[in-house]
């Protein structure tokens, strides 16, 4: 066995794909827990630290219903208390990738916590009290898009059996009503957002053609190359103006983009959002 591993074969880096694979299966899983396995998974998880197991374990089909358990059980409301007390079963699979893949393909020195992979590959969370144990259920729905971030245009990208969902724009979690009540979401909900991922996320799920309509906005400038844009002058309420490149973009998609309130061109504008001056930026040639 060694200590220190400083470069690693072509066998070994060949072999990183399929921990990538399995360990992703994992993490996406779906199926119920079995209730029974997962008890004496989580018994040797307590024995393998030096605890005694459990008097007691309940079974909850997701972080509500356990949390509600814990509550009756413990007398405690906090939900933070309840979560740091908790293991994240198959949501640790990405750093148990890591260790799944050095223990297997090297040899070096590794503590045993061949029952963390366990308990990854057979439940959910697990709230780990001194006496009892809450053993949950995995989620019944994960989405995601393509790039394998959580995600879901229609309804909740993970909902668990017990009713608990998130809301997620492209690994971005979102407000549930956004999803639900598309009325709710107006061009001033969006773009009053005062955190740039969830306003950027709003405007895409409001589509930046309906921000832009459901405002009043003056044309700055208008390239003569569409791609390029149109700079926008926009008066959002309860905020005031602010300028907007409007922009087709190579796929027939328009998008806008908030920018400096200083930008007088659509060219400016656009070599701005490539960290350029306009003088710098040489838009690529379209034919």
């Amino acid at each position: 066995m060694t200590k220190k591993l400083t470069s690693l074969t072509k066998n070994q880096t060949e072999a990183m794909p399929k921990y990538v694979t399995k360990w992703v299966d994992i993490g996406l899983a779906t199926e119920p827990v079995d209730f029974e396995k997962a008890k004496g998974l989580v018994a040797r998880a307590y024995t393998a630290v030096g605890l005694p197991e459990p008097k007691m374990y309940h079974f909850a089909k997701g972080p509500d219903e356990g949390f509600k358990i814990f509550k009756k059980r413990s007398g405690n409301k906090s939900r933070s208390d309840y979560t740091a007390g908790c293991m994240f079963g198959s949501m640790e699979a990405s750093w148990l990738s890591y260790y799944d893949y050095y223990r297997n393909e090297t040899n070096i020195e590794l503590t045993d916590i061949s029952y963390m992979q366990e308990l990854a590959r057979n439940c959910g969370w697990v709230y780990c009290g001194e006496t009892e144990a809450i053993i949950h259920d995995r989620p019944e729905v994960i989405k995601f898009d393509d790039r394998r971030l959580s995600h879901c245009e229609t309804g909740p990208a993970i909902r668990y059996r017990d009713g608990f969902e998130i809301y997620s724009w492209h690994g971005l979690t979102i407000p549930d009503e956004w999803i639900k009540d598309r009325k709710s979401l107006t061009a001033k909900v969006a773009l009053g957002q005062t955190n740039a991922e969830l306003r950027r996320a709003a405007c895409e799920i409001l589509g930046w053609a309906n921000v832009i309509d459901q405002l009043d906005s003056t044309v700055i400038d208008e390239d003569a190359d569409e791609m390029i844009g149109t700079l926008l002058e926009v008066d959002i309420p309860d905020i005031g103006k602010e300028k907007f490149l409007f922009v087709k973009c190579g796929t027939g998609r328009n998008f806008a983009l908030p920018v400096p309130p200083d930008m007088k061109t659509a060219l400016e504008a656009n070599a701005w959002s490539y960290g350029l001056k306009p003088a710098e930026y040489v838009p690529e040639v379209r034919t």
